[in-house]
């Protein structure tokens, strides 16, 4: 194949077998025909991997074999169309086209992009992208992406920017498992100037995704504005970064290996010993709990999702059953265990209110639009009861899973939600349906009915407000 399938965002499919594990091969691969080990396909050996796209990890290359003979193994393509772009019909079109003229099988695969709550629609469409090329996988097959040297570098100092950890920093590996057969990024070597030289050279042809332009995008900024002035002070950067991302990967390995041992030692089944987890050392214990999170085939959540895993809910008393949600699945607690679980849109459906922990970013929206259809918004108040000075900037909107308490009253005792909720008569169809706002396991305020005392004005308090409820018409 070439590079415009590259630029589509696609991907190969080689039944091909790299010669051991990640960590072993040295970049290298085994011809699964003829046993022979060779090389990656690189520019000056007829492949090519243009990345042309916002920056999406995952614009997929199919690597030909250009010399004359037809390769020894089997090669397909796979194009993703997510039905974003305006001219996401025409870049299916042209691969289609691309591959009947070098007589390579092209199989075309759409998805429809769900946006979870803090999800960017690049994140969503790569998650989206990558489990459609999971499903293709054959066992013993590897999946060739376009990668190159550039991609790495802008993903580092993202993840950089991002205050990512070990495991961010490590960026991309040549090499990983996925799915049924192997992940294989032969080109992380090569720059993209270098490819697209050899492309030009070639007379190969490609599609240009016009985001390329939006600097509003972080990739697209970073590679327009500001790598351009850091290369032009240090030549050797992207091999540079790259050396960096190597070593980043050798630490996360043997961050792992501690965190699996951890593991072993306090799981039962698929969930953790909640007693087993609290004697490990904070940073060992997060570190346990990231690992166990990736094995569960989950998003690592962000730092302070993690942090609040790792401390409030494991110190809670056993009978809180708290739970931390994000990116459709959550960390629930059942007395002394600990359990990951998805969180299906069906449940929602059933609960017809929050079935989930969703993130509310008040100040920059003030009004939050709940799943039955309701709101719930913060309003200015000059008597209104909460002090915005002291709300957290990031809460979270949730619904009732028992065991709640607040303080109503400053000075008062902590009450339970429950023994409210008895007190105040309020039909048991509308104690659903309440959202209850969080800032990590700490209920902040239940609907418009109680706010607890941390948030609560005081003499001093400058900034105040109140939160309205809206129902839904029956």
């Amino acid at each position: 194949m070439l590079a415009a399938l590259a630029a589509a965002n696609r991907g190969v499919v080689l039944p091909v077998r790299p010669a051991g594990s990640a960590a072993g091969t040295g970049g290298r691969l085994v011809d699964g025909a003829a046993g022979r080990t060779r090389r990656p396909p690189a520019a000056a050996s007829g492949g090519v991997g243009l990345r042309t796209g916002a920056g999406r990890a995952g614009r997929q290359a199919a690597v030909p074999n250009r010399a004359g003979s037809r390769p020894a193994f089997g090669l397909r393509a796979v194009h993703v169309n997510h039905g974003i772009h305006p001219n996401a019909s025409k870049w299916t079109a042209h691969c289609r086209a691309l591959g009947r003229r070098l007589g390579v099988d092209v199989r075309v695969l759409t998805t429809r992009i769900v946006r979870s709550p803090g999800i960017s629609v690049e994140a969503a469409a790569r998650d989206a992208r990558y489990a459609l090329l999971a499903g293709e996988l054959e066992p013993g097959e590897c999946l060739l992406t376009g990668h190159h040297e550039d991609d790495q570098l802008e993903t580092v100092l993202l993840q950089l920017f991002r205050g990512a950890g070990v495991a961010g920093l490590a960026a991309m590996p040549p090499i990983a498992p996925f799915a049924r057969g192997w992940l294989v990024r032969p080109l992380l070597s090569r720059s993209r100037a270098e490819l697209e030289d050899w492309a030009r050279a070639e007379g190969l042809s490609w599609v240009d995704d016009d985001t390329n332009a939006d600097e509003s995008l972080d990739r697209n900024f970073l590679r327009r504005q500001v790598l351009p002035l850091v290369r032009e002070r240090w030549k050797g950067v992207g091999a540079a970064v790259s050396r960096s991302a190597r070593h980043a990967a050798e630490g996360q390995r043997l961050l792992d290996a501690v965190a699996r041992t951890d593991v072993e030692r306090a799981s039962s089944g698929a969930a953790l010993f909640v007693p087993a987890l609290r004697a490990l050392q904070p940073d060992r214990r997060r570190n346990a709990l990231r690992f166990w999170i990736m094995q569960c085939g989950a998003r690592v959540p962000d730092t302070s999702r993690l942090e609040e895993i790792s401390g409030p809910l494991i110190d809670a008393r056993p009978d809180a059953n708290p739970s931390v949600a994000w990116g459709g699945v959550k960390v629930q607690r059942h007395a002394d265990v600990l359990t990951l679980v998805d969180v299906g849109a069906h449940e929602s459906a059933a609960t017809d209110g929050i079935a989930t922990s969703v993130e509310w970013l008040w100040m920059a929206a003030p009004r939050f639009h709940l799943p039955d259809g309701g709101t719930l918004e913060l309003k200015a108040d000059p008597h209104g009861p909460i002090d915005l000075s002291i709300l957290p900037e990031r809460v979270t909107v949730g619904a009732r899973s028992g065991g709640e308490r607040l303080r109503p009253r400053r000075g008062g005792p902590r009450r339970t939600l429950k023994s409210l909720l008895q007190e105040s008569h309020l039909p048991i169809a509308q104690r659903s349906r309440l959202p209850l706002v969080f800032s990590g396991v700490t209920l902040l305020a239940v609907g418009a009915l109680w706010v607890d005392e941390s948030i609560q004005v005081t003499p001093g308090t400058r900034r105040r407000a109140r939160l309205v409820h809206t129902t839904p018409p029956s």
